[in-house]
């Protein structure tokens, strides 16, 4: 059975800590950034990457590191981060269930569907030639899965979108398999995506796809930060939300837009993160309260500081290599996930 949050929470918290929490979490990003951009394989002095900021003298080696690879590199962590701490933020909301994420509508699905069409069928190894399947894939599974979870009567409930969506992805997942299991290519080129990675993806070509993204990222955190108070209305349930006047099925539409535009993008730009939009909204709750509105604006800094965190945690524990910041976020999601579960009075649980 899917969990779900039986009423909106009812504890709340004094504006003065909300823009204390805020004001930390802003702080924190500028650490985080600066540590993306002096940290790796080589450490640069802070000072030499102000230098390089702010007065670039060409022919030299530590200048172009931080302006040809980290730079890009920091700037997809930001862009990504702010996106799924977004969408997840919203999904927990739609749906009144806070372990949901991302993917409970099936936008990692089907996103990894497109991706492996391309290569296997049409021959596509690059990341930046399917960036668009990926983005495809996303929406185009987001759009069964509300399509059929509004069907009938009731409408798009909460449980029959969580519900529609899993077996989505279960169905998709054992597509996947079929067509890995027969053909060795498709499983190289995929398991360098499927990972998650902020390393080559706004460099290159990659900043061409970064440049093209940009305008879904823009649009989808619009709708997301304009969508707070009725995601406080959803919380305490259909009808009540109806009975104050809140359009549901539109209400609940539009964030699922913007969940399809901030995570198919971010998908497609660095592979399927998990956890970053599960944990995001659970870190920002227990500062600033159940205000969707608070939680939006606050997942904006928090989730990029995740992201750029892990990303730098896995430059240094493996140097001179890295570990993908997919891989380090999984590694630091699946207990808190488990803490999430164990914390929270959920029904079912």
């Amino acid at each position: 059975m899917t969990a779900t949050l039986t009423e909106a929470p009812r504890r709340t918290q004094p504006t003065s800590r909300r823009l204390l929490a805020l004001g930390g979490a802003v702080a924190l990003l500028l650490v985080a950034v600066a540590a993306s951009l002096a940290l790796g394989a080589r450490d640069i002095p802070l000072a030499t990457v102000l230098e390089a900021l702010t007065a670039r003298v060409a022919g030299d080696n530590d200048h172009s590191v931080v302006l040809d690879q980290r730079l890009p590199r920091t700037a997809v962590g930001l862009l990504v981060g702010a996106a799924l701490g977004l969408a997840g933020t919203l999904m927990q909301g739609v749906t009144r269930n806070p372990l949901a994420d991302p993917g409970i509508l099936g936008i990692n699905a089907g996103a990894s569907l497109l991706v492996v069409l391309a290569i296997t069928v049409l021959g596509i190894t690059s990341p930046s030639a399917y960036v668009w399947f990926a983005f495809a894939g996303a929406a185009a599974a987001t759009v069964v899965v509300y399509g059929i979870g509004a069907s009938g009567r009731q409408g798009s409930t909460p449980v029959r979108l969580a519900l529609v969506g899993t077996a989505l992805t279960a169905g998709i997942t054992s597509v996947l398999t079929l067509l890995l299991l027969g053909s060795t290519t498709a499983t190289n080129a995929y398991r360098f995506w499927s990972v998650g990675s902020l390393a080559g993806r706004g460099s290159g070509a990659g900043g061409d796809v970064l440049l093209a993204l940009v305008p879904f990222l823009v649009v989808g955190a619009l709708l997301a930060l304009l969508s707070g108070r009725a995601l406080n209305l959803l919380a305490m349930g259909d009808d009540v939300a109806r009975g104050l006047g809140l359009a549901v099925g539109r209400a609940r539409l539009l964030a699922i837009v913007a969940a399809v535009l901030l995570a198919g993008g971010a998908t497609a730009l660095a592979g399927p993160i998990v956890f970053v939009g599960l944990v995001v909204p659970h870190v920002i709750r227990a500062f600033t309260g159940p205000d969707y509105r608070w939680i939006l604006a606050a997942a904006v800094v928090v989730g990029p500081t995740l992201l750029l965190a892990a990303d730098v945690l896995g430059r240094l524990v493996a140097r001179p290599g890295e570990l993908e910041a997919g891989l380090v976020v999984a590694f630091v999601g699946a207990p808190a996930m488990i803490a999430i579960v164990r914390r929270s009075r959920l029904a079912g649980l």
